[in-house]
């Protein structure tokens, strides 16, 4: 099978790569430069500005797995707009997308990148899954939230108490694109993370079950997490993503749909909090 991954080098595309390999399938790792590629499977150079790179690339293709690499709002939709323009002249056999927890298809996403994405993929009439987390247990691996949790014993979070949330690990994600490069008779949404949702409470039972010690929760404010993380991202990086806490704040919580579920419809759980740091040495 010839099976086009984007961002292998990345937190995204390279735990897909290793779990095609660890399937005994041989992905091609669809990068910038081939030279400097150490990853395992192939290496091709794809130009995400160039509609013309990528449909060379995905010519022949069986799959493609795609997502939006962090950018600003008008370079990502630049790119959502090439990835159509490319899929629809080159055709491959299948495309599967990760929404990397953007919205789409709800109000207040209209016209965003990801609402570009996919709604210009499923105009294509390509075979299309939607791979969609909603916030992932690596942001816990922030050093602003580790030195809580090693010097305080506490894990401190920019969301409510009562606030539940579908976690998932990028290797949760890696799991389900992997099935569902295969298995092409699922298409549509395909919802990533836990059922029921989780509670900050339950994310520090999960860390304290992994480390043999209590962690206890305490919710922070959107502005206090944004204080903590600008000297790592400057004033510009901080901005959208306290944003999004700002958002999390007025909502009721943020649990995947069930019915579409990568439980009900794949039959894959993700990793508990616990066996998800067991998985990544933390």
């Amino acid at each position: 099978m010839t099976l086009i991954i984007h961002g292998a080098t990345g937190a995204q595309g390279a735990p897909v790569v290793a779990a095609l390999l660890a399937q005994g399938l041989s992905p091609i790792a669809a990068v910038r430069d081939p030279d400097t590629y150490a990853g395992g499977g192939s290496p091709v150079a794809v130009d995400l500005s160039s509609a013309d790179s990528l449909a060379a690339a995905y010519t022949g293709a069986e799959a493609v797995f795609v997502h939006l690499p962090i950018g600003s709002p008008e370079v990502q939709q630049q790119h959502a707009e090439v990835i159509v323009d490319a899929v629809r002249r080159a055709r491959p056999s299948r495309v599967v997308v990760s929404t990397s927890g953007y919205a789409f298809g709800v109000p207040g996403a209209e016209g965003s990148p990801m609402d570009t994405l996919v709604d210009g993929l499923r105009s294509t009439g390509v075979s299309l899954a939607i791979v969609s987390p909603k916030l992932y247990l690596e942001n816990l691996l922030l050093p602003v939230v580790t030195a809580g949790v090693e010097a305080e014993g506490v894990l401190r979070y920019p969301i409510r108490d009562d606030y539940a949330i579908s976690w998932s690990s990028h290797l949760d994600v890696a799991d389900v694109v992997a099935r569902l490069i295969q298995h092409t008779d699922v298409t549509g949404v395909v919802g990533v993370g836990a059922l029921p949702g989780l509670l900050g409470s339950d994310l520090a039972a999960g860390f304290s079950a992994h480390l043999g010690k209590e962690i206890a929760f305490r919710s922070q404010t959107p502005d206090e997490f944004g204080a903590a993380i600008i000297p790592m991202f400057g004033e510009a990086g901080a901005a959208p993503v306290v944003d999004s806490y700002r958002w999390r704040a007025g909502q009721p919580h943020e649990v995947i749909e069930e019915p579409t579920s990568a439980q009900q419809r794949l039959g894959l759980e993700p990793r508990t909090v616990s066996a998800w740091l067991s998985a990544v040495g933390a």
